[in-house]
């Protein structure tokens, strides 16, 4: 697999006229309508590089949306990572000391004794979280893929997911080795609790159709929450859906053990091996292997190789549902 760095094909809008809000907490702002509803949330930069989230929020923010209905809050999340890109190391910007989305359980947050810039940013924003009806964490990927939805393990997140009817690739996963993610953080990882998340990889990083898919599936997830008419919204956001979802159930992680680790192909994301054995990479000269017929590999990538750190999931599709199309 190449790791030479894609084009950068999207401005990086200047976020500082973002950083004091009335919530108290920089780059994260919280509107009221005084009208019953829920706490939507759409977050953008949880990792530094993934622009197409911040050139969405920014634009809202720059819009003054506000919700007719409900909460909702428009966010800025590792901004010190994103103040640190560099268009000549663009991979380098993913985090300052430490993955934003592998911290998110209580138990890491309220250990006071581990401290980084990411532990720091998280603690700051958890009590707007901790409010947080439904979230849409916005996100791109290392290689050039289609879009997908992660939407968790839970059944519940299965169906917003698929109530939301893009994009066409809905992953279901426990999520990372190293840490919990946002998107499953407390409630939105309880099968009991009303509360729930979606975290959507809308392309690669530096790509302009991925922008469009961030604004697609931002405009659909405020509709579906209800705090906003379609006329609050821009002009040519919503995008028509695909024909199908597709509900992928990712069964494995592959995880690097060490920094040898090597794929067999150029695989850039949802390949499907027809052959149960077949060998998709090494790790530490030994052979990994796809574990069943038809398997699904999902965000492949090299790019941020160390130990622990998973590079690719295996799955399989368990559903096709039409969108209504």
């Amino acid at each position: 697999m190449s790791t030479a760095a894609y084009p950068i094909e999207v401005e990086f809008p200047d976020i500082s006229a973002h950083e004091h809000s009335s919530s108290g907490i920089a780059y994260v702002h919280t509107f009221d309508s005084g009208v019953p509803g829920a706490h939507v949330m759409i977050n953008a930069l949880t990792h530094g590089n993934e622009v197409c989230g911040a050139i969405v929020v920014d634009e809202l923010l720059r819009r003054g949306l506000r919700p007719r209905r409900g909460r909702l809050t428009l966010a800025f999340a590792n901004v010190a990572a994103y103040r640190s890109f560099d268009s000549a190391r663009p991979d380098a910007a993913r985090f300052v000391d430490q993955d934003f989305n592998r911290v998110w359980t209580a138990a890491v947050l309220d250990d006071t004794s581990r401290t980084s810039s990411e532990l720091a940013r998280a603690r700051q924003m958890r009590p707007v979280l901790d409010s947080v009806d439904a979230l849409l964490d916005l996100h791109s990927m290392h290689e050039k893929s289609a879009p997908l939805i992660v939407s968790g393990p839970l059944q519940k997140g299965i169906d917003l997911a698929v109530q939301l009817g893009t994009p066409a690739t809905v992953i279901c996963d426990e999520g990372h080795p190293e840490g919990r993610r946002m998107r499953d953080y407390e409630g939105f990882g309880d099968p009991d609790s009303p509360k729930n998340a979606l975290l959507i990889e809308c392309g690669q990083h530096w790509e302009q159709s991925a922008v469009a898919v961030a604004r697609d599936t931002t405009a659909r997830f405020l509709l579906l929450a209800g705090v906003v008419d379609e006329t609050d919204l821009p002009a040519g956001w919503i995008a028509p859906l695909p024909a199908s979802q597709h509900v992928v159930r990712v069964t494995q992680p592959v995880v690097a053990e060490s920094m040898d680790f090597r794929f067999a192909a150029p695989y850039t994301g949802l390949e499907i091996l027809p052959q149960a054995g077949a060998v998709i990479g090494w790790s530490n000269g030994e052979p990994v292997l796809t574990p069943y017929d038809n398997c699904m590999l999902v965000m492949p990538s090299l790019r941020q190789l160390r130990p622990g750190v998973t590079v690719v999931r295996l799955g399989k599709v368990e559903q096709t549902i039409a969108t209504g199309q």
